[in-house]
């Protein structure tokens, strides 16, 4: 090898959406569901999943190796981390998430190629469709982008609830609230907080469902609403998670102004992404999400906390922050 250079981490990177496949696999066929309960051996465990003969071993010794699944003396168990995150009894389930990325993103992403060069979006676009018409108008699949987000979206949630100063404020509304896991943790953390969710009807009843199963009802409501012409909800905080890299630059500030508008003087805007790094060199996944947004929306791109406290300023805001929160995710902050 030219100057000893190993070439295994490009061969490993080149095949991790082999890795990626067998883990949406292992969701979809219910393999973290079925040891919930406890380890089993082999066959026990290929008999339930209804598995071929031919692929089992392999199959379940991959996820082992994965380091999802823990094998000892045969029998197969969840490792703690799949226990806690794939199991979907857990409230910590992320499963929603990975069962989007299997049955939508995985295939859409091998039209990559064909979107880097046209920057026409590669989903339910190419034939005829649009991605929000069809999510809210399909009751099954917005229920699964909901839980998506809730899945994608809970380290930020905690880490929102946590250092975000809420002592000083009494009203909260998350603005494109699918099913309502900020607020949820949020009111959880801080019982003198009240508030809830805007989005468009649709997702009312699935809202509504989550607030109850958290005891929320009370102080947590639902208000119907398509964020670019409707008014948005007055509230001490807004919040928007994962809302403006679905957008283009004018759409993203316009949202900024519009947010900027409905606050009280000291009131704060928390936008959190997965933002990309200012010298864009190490948040992998906040650039590999705003390749997401090319495959996905027609004009939308994340952005650097940078970015975001530039329109900020230009819509107003007096004062921004970035905020580290959990993983690849990271909040700006704007008081107005």
């Amino acid at each position: 090898m030219p100057g000893n250079l190993d070439p295994s981490p490009i061969i490993t990177l080149a095949g991790a959406f082999t890795a990626s496949k067998t883990l949406f696999s292992a969701i979809e066929i219910g393999v973290f569901r079925e040891l919930a309960g406890g380890p089993l051996d082999g066959e026990t465990l290929r008999q339930r999943l209804s598995l071929h003969p031919r692929s089992s071993a392999d199959f379940l010794d991959a996820l082992v190796a994965i380091g999802v699944l823990d094998k000892n003396d045969g029998r197969y168990a969840n490792t703690e981390a799949g226990a806690a995150f794939l199991d979907p009894s857990k409230p910590t389930y992320i499963g929603g998430f990975l069962e989007m990325a299997g049955a939508r993103l995985y295939p859409f992403w091998g039209s990559l190629t064909e979107a880097l060069r046209t920057g026409e979006p590669q989903n339910e676009t190419k034939t005829g469709g649009d991605l929000f018409p069809v999510l809210y108008n399909d009751p099954a699949r917005l229920k699964q982008f909901a839980q998506a987000m809730t899945g994608v979206s809970m380290g930020a949630a905690e880490a929102i609830a946590e250092k975000f100063p809420w002592k000083s404020y009494r009203a909260f509304v998350d603005i494109g609230c699918a099913q309502g896991c900020v607020p949820v943790q949020v009111a959880l953390a801080h019982p003198h907080m009240t508030g809830g969710g805007f989005d468009l009807a649709q997702m009312r009843p699935i809202f509504e469902e989550y607030v109850a199963s958290a005891g929320l009802s009370r102080r947590l409501t639902f208000t119907d609403g398509d964020f670019f012409n409707d008014p948005l909800p007055n509230a001490d905080v807004l919040a928007m998670g994962r809302i403006l890299h679905d957008w283009d630059l004018e759409q993203k500030k316009f949202l900024l102004a519009k947010a900027y508008a409905a606050l009280p003087d000291g009131g704060a805007l928390i936008v959190y992404e997965s933002l990309i790094d200012d010298e864009r060199r190490v948040n992998m996944f906040g650039l590999l999400m705003s390749l997401n947004m090319l495959i996905e929306t027609r004009g939308g791109f994340d952005f650097t906390g940078a970015d975001c406290m530039r329109w900020m300023k230009e819509a107003g805001f007096r004062e921004t922050r970035v905020e580290h929160l959990n993983g690849p995710d990271s909040m700006v902050v704007g008081i107005k």
